[in-house]
């Protein structure tokens, strides 16, 4: 009977993450990122009470998959069972969230990460980041062995040869960190 049971709610489990899934990728859009440079792991995020305009405290942790560069590429979002949740595309001009509710349009990718998580995520910065340098299109400055400043962001790569990347975005204003991210990236460097 708990085996019939477990198949029951495993079979359940499934259907639900099958009806709330995003669709698929395009012939189109898979064709346009073939060659392109692809990072996989886990990311999280945190945002404390009253660092975002929503007021409330965030936590966000999700497998990624990140594909082209800061010009053209994608960022696709999962989660640990699975499920594709949202689904981000970009290129000059154009910059789309697709979820399994619905399908938007936005002018950057900093205005729909703000929107979506509470914090304008340097998605474009990512693709060198997680190569373990600064982007080259904004100024840095170096934090010793530690890492390097950018983009109002602390990049700590003391654990890079982990495959493990750590950014604090700093209040301006001084004081604690007002979103940490954390990312895991897939594999041996």
């Amino acid at each position: 009977m708990r085996r019939r049971q477990m198949l029951a709610v495993l079979g359940a489990a499934a259907w639900l993450t099958a009806c709330s899934s995003v669709p698929k990728v395009s012939e189109q859009d898979v064709a346009s990122l073939a060659d392109a440079p692809r990072l996989t792991g886990r990311f999280g995020l945190i945002v404390p009470a009253g660092a975002n305009a929503q007021g409330r405290a965030q936590n966000v942790t999700a497998n990624f998959e990140l594909l082209g560069d800061a010009r053209r590429g994608r960022l696709e979002m999962s989660t640990p069972m699975g499920s594709l949740v949202a689904r981000v595309s970009w290129q000059p001009g154009q910059v789309v969230l697709r979820t399994p509710d619905e399908e938007r349009q936005y002018d950057d990718i900093e205005s729909l990460t703000q929107e979506l998580l509470g914090q304008a995520l340097p998605v474009q910065a990512l693709f060198d980041w997680l190569q373990g340098r600064p982007w080259p299109q904004a100024p840095q400055r170096p934090m010793g062995e530690q890492g390097f400043e950018q983009l109002g962001w602390q990049v700590d790569l003391r654990r890079f040869g982990d495959r493990l990347i750590s950014a604090q975005r700093l209040n301006p204003d001084g004081g604690e960190a007002i979103a940490t991210l954390r990312l895991k990236l897939d594999g041996t460097p």
